[in-house]
């Protein structure tokens, strides 16, 4: 039975109206095949062999005939104008086929009308100026110095506090508060709360700029088939970049194609489309041939986004018993020179314990920097450092076990909303992480392992986010004529294992082994629609719509072979790809009846359902560190983690101890060592490059411990599932600081914790 149902999408923010058909909404919730299991069982990636040899094709992997090469002149300044634009010498230097500019390309707006696609404002140093299209990058390049620009440059802003002042100035015309006043949550009496608190703590709390730097850095291909664009995307998003491009060049939708088959991380950086993609199609349809715009690595950190500043002030309040009466949270998030949408930092101040009182206000301000963009779990990573940080101080004011007042002020219901959890396994994970890491044999391990001048610490931090997925969301399940299966969507792999996870669903819905599963995905024009890669809502989404559809061709197969094979439905299955005669225990190939059907198919249809009303969807965890500081170098070495999270359903388990290990060295970095560093006299970034800025590599990376709590979650969708890819970033850097301020005995409130900050910390003590 099917049905058309109204429900709503989020995506950076806001919400859209979609409609959706649903069929097979009559799925019980997913139970284990004991006979034959392949969903919680750990799988090797499908196409691990293409990704190991070579084989598989990333957009930067794309080489077409005659492909041109784009490169992109950058703004040299924070804030200028463009007075005049000279092109001659570059367009006449042999090999250079197009040069757009401001002056001969459409005025496109972009970022939500704030700018074009190419601007005579520039508002960042690294804003687009120009776009060479040559034969190759080297005479891109040598063309790129020929361009003459006559820059009027203006006042430039970079500290969002002076930006906010009278008088500063404007990176914008409608100002440089974004949507004109900030974000406030208020639930209960904010100045009743703290009348009625026993206890009071307050600090001030400073993030960094944190870049994404995905191995594959942003960029496209594009080409022209008679009116028809086909454009090759290192993307989250393939639809969200094929609507981008159709509106931006006034095309109907299938007239432009997206692919991408293979990605080198996102991050959220690539939710959605880049100049560069439409720049690209612009150059193809001028000159005629394959266009090619990748962005080089110090591009990629000026222009593609990054995780914003914050500043963060925070008051909390409690009873003697620990009871939470209190919170008051105010952010400060520097966003740069463009955004689609807020910062979000004070998310789990509202939603991640029980307080009756509490007022959070975000205020997310324009400065003349590079643009913000989603970065795992964008905002809660800030909010949760700061916010983890004041439970460990008020804990310690209130001589109580850290861990003991976060279950003292445990929320078995939302307490922003009032409505109840799906599932909630965060209490589990309190106590499985602090047996994994001797919690409660801290104190005599720091007694044991410290010395005079290196120093033992432990920490820990909580964790809240989505990962519910939603409609809409369709897949096909094709069995094709030898017996093998074939699973087609529109979503997109972006390295996180999701063609392995639905081929796992699919075949173990069929009865098929796994490896004549199939999963065709990464295309707009041969797959149905599914959602975007991002907010941890791929799998949910796209999952359940799988399982629908594998359902559909099952039950066709089966109804097929009956007739077929003139045999009862009740004395028939499906078992290993095979059919199995229940009575006589014979077994007949299933290719069977596709040799005395001819030219016979069977297609099953799924579509993703609603989200379950008034409840909650949640994900928790909860992770642990132990830390070493060397109170004479300032360096704290990261010994262990301890991780343990919910997230529903584990569908592959080897697939989340990789997301959960990737998430926590991100997370690694962004507490010790990722900082964008910008000099603040002209406003251009110093370290864009992998030299300079400091990613975790492999030696820094200590012993790590991950565990799930394999919670089904019967109600969000017929799989159980939810999302995981946010999640193990999220209280990495809270956990890591509140162990480096237990073993000094002081705490940094600013990221990263380098050895500078250590030693400052310690001197002025």
């Amino acid at each position: 039975m099917a049905r058309v149902v109204k429900t709503q999408v989020e995506f950076e923010g806001r919400f859209y109206d979609e409609y959706v058909v649903i069929e097979g909404e009559d799925l019980p919730a997913w139970r284990a095949d004991e006979k034959f299991s392949i969903v919680g069982q750990s799988q090797t990636r499908i196409d691990g062999v293409e990704r190991v040899t070579g084989a598989a094709k990333f957009t930067h992997d794309i080489q077409l005939p005659g492909m041109l090469y784009g490169k992109i002149l950058r703004s040299p300044h924070p804030h200028a104008r463009i007075k005049s634009i000279d092109t001659k010498r570059a367009e006449r230097l042999p090999g250079v086929r197009a040069v757009l500019h401001y002056q001969n390309a459409p005025k496109i707006p972009w970022r939500m009308g704030l700018t074009l696609l190419f601007d005579q404002t520039l508002r960042y140093a690294g804003d687009e100026v120009a776009c060479v299209i040559a034969d190759d990058e080297e005479i891109c390049e040598d063309a790129l110095d020929l361009i003459e620009v006559n820059y009027e440059v203006l006042p430039f802003v970079l500290d969002p506090v002076k930006a906010l002042e009278p008088g500063a100035p404007k990176v914008h015309d409608s100002g440089n508060l974004f949507q004109g006043a900030p974000e406030i949550y208020e639930r209960g009496e904010i100045e009743k709360g703290f009348a009625e608190a026993d206890v009071i703590v307050e600090g001030t709390f400073r993030t960094q700029v944190a870049l994404h730097n995905c191995m594959e850095t942003h960029g496209s291909v594009a080409t022209w088939e008679g009116e028809s664009l086909t454009i090759w995307d290192s993307t989250q998003h393939i639809f969200g970049v094929r609507d981008t491009v159709a509106q931006a060049l006034k095309l109907p939708k299938h007239k432009v194609r997206v692919r991408k088959q293979y990605m080198g991380g996102g991050f959220g950086s690539k939710n959605s489309a880049g100049k560069y993609a439409v720049m690209a199609a612009l150059a193809a349809k001028m000159t005629g041939r394959p266009v090619r715009v990748v962005l080089d690595r110090h591009e990629e950190n000026l222009a593609a986004g990054n995780r914003p500043s914050s500043i963060q002030t925070l008051k909390v309040g409690a009873k003697r018993d620990g009871a939470l009466t209190a919170i008051y949270h105010k952010s400060i998030v520097n966003l740069g020179a463009y955004t689609a949408w807020g910062g979000g930092t004070t998310g789990p101040t509202r939603r991640l314990y029980v307080c009756p009182h509490i007022k959070t206000e975000d205020v997310c301000v324009f400065t003349n920097l590079g643009p913000f963009s989603a970065f795992r779990a964008p905002g809660y990573v800030e909010g949760t450092f700061a916010l983890e940080s004041m439970i460990d101080e008020l804990a310690q004011k209130l001589n109580l076990d850290s861990l003991e007042l976060r279950l003292r002020n445990y929320a078995e219901i939302d307490p922003a909303t009032g409505w109840p959890y799906t599932t909630k396994g965060l209490r589990q994970a309190y106590h499985r992480g602090a047996t994994l890491i001797d919690w409660q044999k801290r104190t005599a391990l720091k007694e044991k392992d410290s010395t005079d001048t290196k120093k033992i610490g432990f920490g820990m931090a909580s964790q809240i986010w989505g990962g519910s997925g939603g409609p809409p969301a369709y897949a096909l399940v094709k069995i094709n004529p030898d017996g093998t299966a074939v699973v087609i969507t529109g979503t997109q792999d972006i390295g996180t294992g999701t063609k392995t996870a639905l081929a796992q669903v699919a075949a173990e819905t069929l009865h098929f082994p796994i490896s004549l599963v199939k999963v065709e995905l990464g295309d707009t024009q041969l797959g149905v629609y599914s959602p975007l890669s991002a907010g941890s809502m791929t799998l949910a989404s796209v999952g359940p719509a799988v399982r629908v559809a594998a359902e559909d061709a099952r039950k066709q197969l089966m109804d097929v072979a009956s007739q077929t094979l003139e045999m009862p439905l009740d004395e028939l299955e499906i078992d290993r790809g095979e059919f199995l005669n229940t009575r006589t225990r014979e077994r007949i190939a299933i290719k069977t009846i596709f040799e005395k059907l001819q030219n016979f198919m069977i297609i099953g249809r799924g579509a993703r359902g609603p989200n379950p009303e008034k409840k909650s969807v949640n994900t928790f965890g909860a992770q642990f560190a132990q830390v070493e500081v060397d109170t004479e170098t300032g360096r704290v070495s990261v010994q262990k983690i301890v991780a343990v999270h919910e997230s529903g359903r584990v569908i592959n388990p080897l697939a989340i101890s990789s997301q959960l290990e990737g998430g926590i060295i991100q997370g690694l970095g962004f507490a010790l060592t990722e900082q964008r560093i910008v000099d603040e006299r002209f406003g251009l970034v110093l370290n864009g490059n992998l030299e300079m800025y400091k990613v975790p590599t492999a030696q820094d990376v200590p012993e790590i411990i991950t565990e799930m709590i394999d919670m089904p979650d019967p109600e969000v969708n017929n799989l159980g599932v939810k999302g995981v890819g946010e999640p193990p970033i999220i209280p990495t850097a809270g956990a890591i600081a509140n162990a480096v301020a237990d073993a000094l005995g002081r705490r940094i409130c600013e990221l990263p914790l380098t050895p500078d900050r250590i030693l400052k910390a310690l001197e002025s003590q």
